[in-house]
């Protein structure tokens, strides 16, 4: 609108730049209005036509301001539409910089996959209460609604990792995936636990088989949008008759541990299908990387060749920690009260060669450092019963926990809680960050510096 306006105003004051010349002549010179007009159509634009007539001394005078006066009509005008078509051409850009510049300075917001009903409903939620997010959608009209409202969006495909990256992954807090395909929605879900092993991560499944694939990628809970809808109604009718009975809902007890398999010419799955290498396996191959390509649930028909990569799904039951005795593998205890983590940090250090056992309360991991004597234990800074800086107090004057190396896990960087710590017996304070190799590092570190 404002464009429109400068647009207007600059017609109006050549318009009014000519009625002055055509009241002067009239006046000066004693022009009819036709004559006027042409002497200050010619005097504006300067293109040196002769006069109508002879101009007397006192309409030289006037000639003379009138040029000067036109010169800077004219250049007004000109710099008001030229400016309002360089705006309309290039204010689309400007406006996707200021929003790439809102979207990375943002910090533990949240990601939205997809701007379907539940997408646009979850962000309705979020700006209601006034949380930060940022939608990642690929329908322009879609994003169009969302520029309409004044929200932060990226137009594109979600299952890009250069788009989870520039919605800020690394930072954010959560992460939504709520594409209407069941295989976009898992290929998200690898992405971004991948990125960031912390993130919190809520996906929408269709099928209730795709919601445990879906799971066993790294998602910490699965939506569908239609059961969800099904038993709501169905409790509610049945609340409303009296026929209501608690139904307890059973945990997933299952955990995988998704992995990169390449395929080698004496691998002996060159030349097998993957329908094939799935059953001699008995892994779930859930994608795969053919000529840099990446292809989610591809075609169990599809031969493989040297240099493919599968993508698989490794079950593993959880036992308690009594009963598993893995050989060659050093005991590792990872104190925390937050289930996602200590899902997340027994999958790492399964796969960084360990053997994970964990407590979710102080006086639960004081009790199994001391009991299976680990080379190294992971303790929380802030625990249930007992603090993780007593946990370390408690183990140092254990006879058992002597020779066990203590990591202090903890989100407060300040000197006077590693101090504390330092105090307690801890070998190392590692800062929580979204990088979760971080703290892999440092106790394969600490354990190889004690050889």
């Amino acid at each position: 609108m404002y464009s429109i306006r400068r647009v207007i105003l600059a017609f109006l004051l050549i318009a009014g730049a000519i009625a002055v010349g055509i009241f002067g002549y009239m006046v000066i010179e004693d022009y009819t209005f036709s004559e006027g007009l042409y002497m200050s159509v010619i005097t504006l634009t300067t293109v040196g036509f002769g006069e109508v007539k002879p101009l007397s001394g006192a309409g030289r005078g006037f000639t003379t301001f009138y040029i000067l006066l036109g010169f800077g009509s004219l250049a007004l005008a000109g710099h008001a539409v030229a400016e309002s078509l360089l705006e309309k051409v290039f204010s689309g850009r400007s406006g996707l910089k200021k929003m790439r510049k809102k979207i990375s300075a943002l910090k533990s917001h949240y990601i939205i996959c997809g701007y379907g009903r539940v997408g646009a409903a979850a962000s309705e939620y979020f700006e209601k209460a006034g949380i930060d997010f940022v939608t990642i959608e690929a329908n322009p009209e879609h994003c169009q609604i969302i520029n309409g409202k004044g929200s932060l969006y990226i137009e594109g495909d979600a299952t890009r990792e250069s788009l989870l990256l520039e919605a800020g992954i690394k930072s954010a807090r959560g992460l939504l995936a709520l594409l209407n395909s069941d295989p976009d929605n898992l290929f998200i879900v690898l992405s971004a636990r991948e990125l960031n092993p912390t993130l919190h991560i809520i996906a929408r499944a269709g099928e209730p088989s795709s919601g445990k694939k879906i799971m066993r990628a790294g998602a910490d809970s699965v939506v569908s949008p239609f059961s969800t809808a099904g038993r709501q109604i169905a409790g509610d009718i049945l609340a409303a008759t009296g026929k209501k009975k608690n139904m307890a809902v059973q945990p997933v007890t299952t955990e995988v541990l998704p992995k990169w398999i390449s395929v080698q010419e004496d691998s002996g799955i060159t030349g097998e299908t993957i329908g094939v290498v799935s059953e001699k396996t008995e892994r779930q191959v859930i994608g795969l990387r053919k000529n840099n390509q990446d292809s989610i649930f591809p075609d169990p028909s599809i031969k493989l060749e040297s240099g493919d990569k599968l993508l698989v799904l490794d079950e593993m039951q959880k036992k308690s920690d009594h009963s598993i005795r893995r050989s060659g593998r050093k005991k590792i205890v990872i104190v925390d009260d937050n289930p996602v983590i200590l899902r997340l940090y027994t999958r790492l250090f399964q796969k960084a060669g360990f053997h994970p056992i964990t407590a979710n309360n102080g006086r639960e991991g004081v009790d199994a450092i001391i009991r299976e004597k680990p080379v190294a234990a992971v303790i929380d800074f802030m625990l249930p019963v007992l603090s993780g800086i007593e946990v370390c107090r408690q183990v140092r004057a254990s006879k058992n926990g002597r020779k066990t190396k203590l990591i202090l896990f903890t989100a407060d960087g300040d000197e006077e809680t590693h101090k504390r710590a330092v105090d307690a017996g801890t070998d190392a304070v590692v800062v929580k960050s979204s990088e979760a190799s971080e703290l892999i590092e440092t106790v394969v570190q600490i354990l190889r510096l004690s050889k």
